[in-house]
């Protein structure tokens, strides 16, 4: 009989992201996104920019891609796209968080990029196909570090810039967010127990676009200085 000692599985690794201003580092328990939470990005993806229910998703906590790191291109795609986002960081939480609560549950922000297979090959395209096959990939979740609160506040306005090989691709504010912060935290919590170590991706402005291996992202926004990550080779032979 085959049990799991006759495997070598290996025990899992929770990642971390530095904490601005500490030696200790923020442990990253899940990460939740947000997406078309800009109207002109909603218009470029040819959506319906009403305020209608937020999109939510998932993506693997081994996703994680640290600051400085290499995001392998993925197989299954020739359409390879950044989005830079505002990340927030959590320290508590729970079901149920009013609106006028949900800030102090957060330990600070910094900057992510949700990584998107935007066109998946030889594969059928439909609603059928399930959304975690574009987003929720290895490597798909490049973190920058944590600002926490009592350094850099709650941002809810400021520039979100997004930089390929030093070209300007996405170049917004975070003022022109659909969901702010705080209604973000609140609805994720009515349907999941917001966690300390739980990390939100807030969604991206207009102007994403591909990259291809070689190329360099530099994400920035206000307050919370920059990411920056590298497009590697294939991560699976062609």
């Amino acid at each position: 009989m085959t049990t799991l000692a006759d495997f070598a599985v290996p025990a899992p690794t929770q990642p971390t992201l530095p904490i601005i201003g500490s030696s200790a580092r923020f442990p990253v328990r899940r990460i939740y996104c947000v997406g078309r939470n800009y109207v002109a990005h909603v218009r470029e993806m040819g959506g319906d920019e009403t305020r209608d229910f937020p999109l939510i998703f998932q993506k693997p906590v081994d996703a994680v891609v640290q600051d400085g790191g290499t995001v392998p291109y993925p197989p299954m795609t020739d359409d390879f796209h950044f989005e830079l986002e505002l990340m927030v960081a959590m320290k508590s939480g729970g079901y149920n968080i009013p609106q006028d609560e949900a800030l102090s549950h957060v330990f600070g922000y910094g900057i992510c990029l949700d990584m998107t297979r935007r066109r998946l090959l030889n594969t059928p395209d439909g609603p059928r196909i399930p959304w975690e096959l574009k987003k929720s990939f290895d490597h798909s979740a490049p973190c920058g570090p944590v600002y926490p609160v009592e350094q850099v506040g709650h941002p809810a306005s400021g520039s979100i810039r997004l930089e390929v090989d030093g070209v300007a691709r996405q170049n917004s504010d975070l003022s022109l967010m659909i969901w702010r912060t705080p209604e973000i935290i609140s609805t994720l919590s009515n349907y999941y127990s917001l966690e300390p170590g739980d990390v939100i991706m807030t969604g991206t402005p207009h102007g994403v676009g591909a990259v291809l291996p070689g190329n360099v992202l530099v994400g920035s926004i206000e307050t919370l200085g920059s990411l920056t990550v590298t497009i590697g080779e294939p991560a699976v032979a062609a």
